[in-house]
């Protein structure tokens, strides 16, 4: 069963619906074995091993991003947050750094990023973007994590993606207006 979202859900009542999705929620809990910072945050819940057939929502450990960045202070530099080996990870990114603490280093596996990619692909198919079309990303290419997937998104479904980070408000203009984007 994918963990992520199937064309198919769309067509399911709310009470099955939402037996799916307990279903999901179980399968990737259960993925968490081996990811040490969930196993000491469910022990601390009184959570024990990896039987979730009847955990609920209210039962489950909620953090906060202060507690993301201190495990990844203490266990530097990803932490004791990753649930699989470091090389299955193909993508980096941190958060901005814009709360005044440090930023927030994220792993993504391939699946997990293509499913970021393809939330995209639902806006893009929503306002209408088709191969035809020029896509301007007014922002710069650095580790946040911003609109990357936005970007590959739209090169995906065949747009011409065209970088305009780093310039000015009126380079920017000039550079839309001159590729006709």
């Amino acid at each position: 069963m994918p963990l992520f979202h199937d064309a198919s859900e769309e067509k399911l009542k709310p009470g099955e619906l939402r037996a799916l999705q307990a279903s999901k929620l179980r399968a990737l809990l259960g993925s968490l074995s081996s990811n040490k910072f969930y196993r000491t945050r469910f022990k601390a819940a009184g959570i024990k091993g990896a039987d979730f057939s009847q955990l609920t929502l209210d039962q489950l450990p909620f953090l906060s991003k202060a507690e993301l960045v201190a495990d990844q202070a203490k266990s530097s530099p990803f932490g004791t947050n990753l649930t699989f080996p470091v090389q299955d990870y193909c993508r980096f990114h941190h958060s901005s750094g814009s709360t005044g603490a440090a930023p927030l280093r994220w792993l993504d596996t391939s699946p997990s990023w293509d499913w970021m990619v393809r939330n995209w692909s639902f806006i893009f198919g929503a306002a209408g973007l088709k191969p035809k079309d020029r896509v301007c990303f007014a922002f710069s290419f650095g580790p946040f994590l911003g609109f990357w997937t936005a970007f590959e998104a739209a090169a995906r479904i065949g747009a011409l993606c065209m970088p305009a980070g780093g310039m000015s408000t009126h380079a920017r203009l000039r550079f839309m207006l001159d590729n006709g984007i």
